[in-house]
């Protein structure tokens, strides 16, 4: 069966492997791919190999943009018949916007896409990346988590975690209620080809170390952008339908992760967390509050991915671990799973 696949944020860490994958398989006959900014240098080779792969930069958050978008000849013409919606992931693109108050750049974003989507009358699926950190956390580091675990709905969550939860309800809403197959894939903490974090409401960014709470160090789920993008890919050829966990094998301590990404982190008693967190609000800084406190600071978690490998043939095909440069520093490292 062949594919046409638009992709949304294709210029992004998670949107580069996965394009580039899509083009290797003959069964995907167009790829047009959506980004924020320019191509990445990463297509031209694409580019001068054939024209399956069309480029255009869009902004998500704008109503008319997207609706003209998916009514534009380069969309309509190759058939587009599968939508792979993929965030903006790290920091700042949680903010609000100044003509939607109340909602993050990241939730219109989603809102706009599955309208349009599900308005198109060719597009029979679509596959949306979500966050782990959607799940509620108890205390402690004993959170196996699977696909029926509460989602946090407490309203004082931070924007960001806020933004995932409220993305999330919004495919699940529609999951099983339209001729669109919607398929969901929750992720926890993302490791980049260069060891770099993604998803992770603490570790995102660079800058000043963060604080954390003294006495906690949660265990983090870890996947690869690789095992991501092969997971979205199967995505499409599946007849499955529904959320899925996908995650790697390894996962960490919050402390050796801080110690090996380019934002560091230091324990800090909890009664100063407070207080900080306190002195964010009071200056309209609830990104900054988010900073100082939360759950995922203080719980870990796992998550159970049988489903996604019962019904979508997905396993992990990295191994993640930590390597020391001779510097000293600490990495994450990733590589193929030995045969």
């Amino acid at each position: 069966m062949s594919r046409r696949v638009l992709v949304t944020h294709a210029d992004e860490a998670i949107g580069r492997r996965l394009v580039a994958r899509l083009h290797a398989d003959d069964r995907i006959e167009h790829i047009v791919a959506a980004g924020a900014g320019p191509p990445p240098r990463r297509f031209d080779r694409i580019f001068s190999a054939d024209d399956r792969l069309t480029y255009h930069r869009l902004d998500l958050t704008r109503h008319r943009s997207v609706r003209n978008f998916f009514g534009a000849p380069d969309v309509r013409e190759p058939g587009i018949d599968a939508v792979i919606h993929l965030p903006r992931l790290g920091e700042g693109h949680t903010r609000e916007l100044p003509l939607m108050a109340g909602v993050a750049e990241r939730t219109a974003e989603a809102r706009l896409v599955l309208q349009q989507t599900l308005e198109a009358p060719r597009v029979r699926t679509l596959v949306a990346l979500s966050s782990a950190f959607v799940y509620r956390l108890g205390p402690g580091n004993a959170n196996r988590l699977d696909e029926d675990a509460d989602l946090d709905l407490d309203p004082t969550l931070p924007p960001e975690t806020r933004a995932w939860v409220d993305c999330d309800m919004l495919f699940h809403a529609e999951m099983h209620a339209t001729r669109c197959r919607i398929v969901l894939l929750r992720v926890p903490t993302v490791v980049g080809p260069a060891g770099q974090m993604l998803v992770h409401p603490g570790l995102t960014g660079a800058g000043w170390p963060r604080p954390r709470p003294l006495g906690f160090d949660p265990l983090c789920a870890l996947v690869t952008v690789r095992d991501v993008a092969r997971a979205l890919h199967l995505s499409l050829f599946r007849g499955a339908r529904g959320v899925y966990n996908v995650a790697g094998a390894e996962s960490l301590p919050l402390s050796q992760l801080s110690r090996a990404g380019a934002q560091p982190s230091w324990p800090v008693p909890g009664p100063l967390l407070q207080l900080g967190a306190w002195a964010s609000g009071v200056l309209g800084r609830e990104d900054w509050a988010a900073r100082w406190d939360g759950a995922h600071l203080r719980h870990g978690f796992t998550l159970d991915t049988a489903r996604a490998e019962r019904e979508l043939g997905f396993r992990p095909a990295d191994r993640i671990g930590l390597a020391q440069d001779p510097d000293g520093r600490l990495r994450l490292e990733a590589s193929p799973h030995p045969v």
